[in-house]
């Protein structure tokens, strides 16, 4: 079966999130005109709209990687934040930019917020792709936001359901029958 055929419908297309990363990028670039930047990209759902993201910041950047679960195999966040892996490079004294493919409940977002800044980042700034704030369960909000998506299980481009869908060249709603029977 191709995965096509479990998408209910297109959330956000392909040509929309082009736009997005670029539209971004470019504000991005404008507000850390003449400043170095550390992107960090949260995997491994981050990682598509991230490199699409870094394309258009006309600025010298660092890029990074952190792993951070807080659903385990679920469909909902547990809250419980666990870091899978973390960065190599020292955060201190750094301009850092979080890239992330959604900002659901918050939780993982907030609390990566307050570690980084705890570890003596300059600034801590969140850009996400999409923004499911339906689901905020902690007053966070992305300082860069492409488009908010409705409350919806969301997969493709980047985002997985079982760590499937993710190669989706847009964002689309998975039917209920391929996870409600797990």
């Amino acid at each position: 079966m191709a995965m096509h055929e479990n998408i209910e419908s297109i959330l956000v297309s392909e040509e929309q999130l082009k736009q997005i990363a670029r539209e971004l990028g470019e504000a991005v670039t404008h507000d850390y005109e003449g400043q170095e930047l550390m992107v960090i990209t949260i995997l491994k759902g981050g990682v598509t709209f991230a490199v699409d993201l870094c394309r258009h910041i006309d600025l010298p950047i660092e890029m990074e990687f952190m792993e951070v679960s807080s659903y385990g195999s679920g469909t909902v966040s547990t809250g419980n934040i666990v870091i899978k892996k973390d960065t190599k490079s020292d955060v201190k004294g750094k301009n850092i930019l979080i890239a992330e493919d959604i900002v659901d409940s918050g939780n993982t977002l907030f609390y990566l917020k307050q570690l980084l800044l705890d570890r003596g980042a300059k600034s801590v700034k969140v850009c996400a792709c999409l923004n499911k704030a339906a689901r905020r369960v902690v007053p966070f909000e992305a300082d860069y936001i492409g488009v908010e998506i409705p409350d919806a299980f969301a997969v493709g481009y980047g985002l997985d359901y079982a760590e499937k869908y993710r190669n989706l060249p847009y964002v689309g709603v998975l039917k209920k029958e391929v996870y409600s029977n797990n």
